[in-house]
């Protein structure tokens, strides 16, 4: 990682809960992204991923917000909301289509589950092309306009390596037509798909390190990928109208799992461990952060603890490589 000035920005990922309350493991996550960008003298930004119409809810976030503030993690500028970003998302990929690097799918889920095989470390799907040669040149409208149904759009991916040095876990290689095969952009009801997204945003807001769960190192050579395919696409502003940021990509560093006692990622089933549950039984904010603090390695004791007093003792070398099972009774 780079030596990081007061004037760069970091952000942590993650996204509001469908029940609008953090739960440990999202909170796990805001703890070492917040503790990242401040022992580096950075701004910690929050942006709300809020692409998915059906599932985000405009008071969860605000929820989300209050949590943060209630544990000590305050962020730094104004909040960003994707959902806001539409037309900025719109220019980004119109610049991929006039490039020729993108295409209509007409693929369901179910088409690709029937033709596909999981890819064999980890059962994912590797999407294999199939609208690519098909409808490579054509406008997903006038698909429409012949009787198709919506599709969406996919981006072309090289057969090539991506390489790249993880802040925590070392140096990657990723293969993408092997490990995820063209990815979408925006999808069949017109929703923007994630990576298109926080590609821009990272750039755009002057990110330079990303912090999150372990579980999207595969989504990191994808970004880059894109971060380099814009980076070449954009041009600056005409004179007199701002200063270009560009493309330059972030860093990224990747955490550890929290698990519960079944092996699987935190998530809103362990209630448990659901910030909501916490606070209606009293648990404080500094036992939380001291558990966490203790879990990740900063401090040997789950003893109370405010984040800022985390501080002098953070590095991402006492972060455990390895998912950590956690229990709370």
């Amino acid at each position: 990682m780079g030596e990081i000035d007061a004037n760069q920005q970091m952000t942590g990922r993650f996204a509001p809960s469908p029940t609008g309350r953090m739960h440990l493991g999202n909170v796990f996550c805001a703890l070492l992204s917040w503790l990242s960008a401040k022992s580096q003298s950075g701004e910690w930004r929050l942006r709300i991923e809020d692409l998915d119409p059906q599932r985000s809810r405009r008071d969860y976030a605000l929820q989300l917000q209050e949590d943060l503030q209630w544990l000590g993690l305050p962020w730094d500028g104004e909040v960003v909301w994707q959902s806001e970003r539409s037309d900025i998302y719109e220019h980004y990929l119109q610049l991929l289509k006039d490039a020729g690097l993108t295409y209509p799918c007409f693929c369901t889920r179910a088409d690709i589950m029937a033709t596909q095989a999981p890819h064999e470390s980890d059962g994912r799907i590797v999407y294999a092309g199939t609208c690519r040669e098909k409808y490579k040149n054509s406008s997903p409208l006038g698909e429409v306009g012949r009787g198709l149904p919506p599709a969406a759009i996919r981006l072309i991916v090289p057969d090539e390596v991506i390489s790249f040095q993880d802040g925590h876990y070392g140096e990657q290689h990723v293969n993408l037509a092997e490990h995820c095969g063209d990815y979408i952009l925006r999808r069949k009801d017109g929703a923007w798909a994630y990576q298109l997204a926080v590609v821009v945003d990272d750039a755009l807001m002057g990110v330079t390190e990303v912090v999150r769960g372990r579980d999207l190192l595969l989504s990191t050579p994808q970004q880059i990928h894109l971060h380099r395919i814009l980076a070449s696409l954009s041009s600056p502003p005409k004179e007199g109208r701002g200063v270009s940021l560009g493309f330059p990509e972030p860093c990224f560093c990747h955490h550890p799992l929290l698990v519960n006692e079944k092996g699987q990622r935190l998530c809103k089933r362990d209630l448990s461990m659901d910030l909501g549950v916490l606070r209606e039984k009293h648990v404080s904010p500094e036992e939380i952060i001291g558990r966490l603090a203790h879990l990740a390695g900063i401090i040997p004791e789950p003893i109370p603890a405010l984040p800022q007093d985390l501080l002098p003792l953070f590095t991402w070398q006492k972060i455990p490589q390895q998912d950590i099972m956690v229990k709370w009774s």
